[in-house]
């Protein structure tokens, strides 16, 4: 009798979203992971905090709450977030509600699609419009993120479709675009180091340079973590080039050719026309050890062989 009831018992997910007003609570196996932030007081949506397997936060927690010893800087550094700094003149990266500038946009809030929750993941759809300072959608978003159960690791993959409403020129700018501001333990002047995948090391090496995916591990509370980006090979301008900071900045942004370069006469910029659709996928892998230990390198071939 015991075993029938048992069997009968629905499996309990591992994978648990809690939705509230403005945010989507992420829950594995029973521990917080992170939450997605998307309320109208929002000016982009974004993933805050994020954790590890072990419970310890990789992302800086400024400007959504006070932590003492965190930098202040560069408001617009929200948790993890998908932007650029120049869409057809308008500012989608340092657009904070504090931030005073005439050429602000938002990413508002369309619809929230499908939330389900799962054994081994778990996935939110989302829908946005890139909304100009006089109100004028530019460019929808579609969003899916699928969050994975893993004992060790904890893993997001991000699928994020980009449709042109009106001609929409991403300009050429290293500000943007795929980006996460991590926890200040992982910053350079403390324990962190940023690998990319052709061995360069610190951001002398890795910034502004192309590779398919950089790993940014240091020690919080003793342990040695890492956060990992991959960047899809189907990706446009695949390997991605790479705004990295030794302060925290971490992101993939193909658009900033000219800064990344150094070159006056490159133009990395592209046209979105409208109806036209830009695919970007991006893995994000929170793991122990660093680099070679985590073997960021054999978490990249999946991601491409679409494991």
């Amino acid at each position: 009798m015991g075993v029938a009831l048992g069997l009968a018992l629905p499996l309990v997910a591992q994978v648990k979203m809690i939705r509230s007003e403005g945010k989507i609570a992420v829950d594995i196996d029973g521990a917080p992971f992170t939450a997605f932030w998307f309320g109208p007081e929002t000016a982009k949506p974004y993933l805050h905090p994020m954790r590890s397997a072990s419970g310890k936060i990789v992302t800086r927690g400024y400007p959504m709450e006070e932590v003492a010893g965190e930098a202040r800087d560069h408001v617009h550094h929200q948790g993890l977030w998908f932007t650029h700094g120049e869409v057809s003149g308008t500012d989608f990266w340092a657009n904070h509600p504090s931030q005073k500038s005439p050429k602000k946009g938002r990413v508002a809030l369309k619809r929230v699609g499908n939330v389900t929750s799962g054994g081994k993941t778990g996935s939110i759809e989302a829908e946005f419009q890139w909304v100009d300072p006089a109100g004028k959608p530019l460019v929808a978003e579609s969003r899916t993120m699928i969050f994975h159960s893993h004992p060790r690791l904890r893993m997001v993959d991000l699928d994020i479709r980009l449709t042109g409403i009106e001609k929409a020129h991403f300009g050429d700018t290293k500000e943007g675009t795929f980006a996460v501001r991590l926890a200040t333990a992982l910053e350079e002047k403390h324990t962190g180091t940023m690998v990319n995948a052709e061995g360069r090391e610190k951001e002398r090496s890795v910034w502004g340079k192309r590779s398919p995916w950089v790993d940014y591990w240091g020690e919080i509370e003793g342990e040695k973590l890492g956060v990992a980006i991959l960047d899809h090979p189907a990706n446009p301008k695949h390997p991605t080039y790479w705004h990295s900071r030794g302060y925290g900045l971490f992101a993939a942004n193909i658009f900033g050719e000219r800064d990344f370069t150094g070159d006056k006469t490159r133009d990395g910029g592209m046209m979105l026309e409208p109806g036209q659709t830009w695919r970007f996928r991006y893995r994000v892998v929170i793991h122990p050890q660093d680099t070679a230990g985590a073997d960021v390198a054999g978490m990249f071939r999946d991601f491409a062989a679409g494991k």
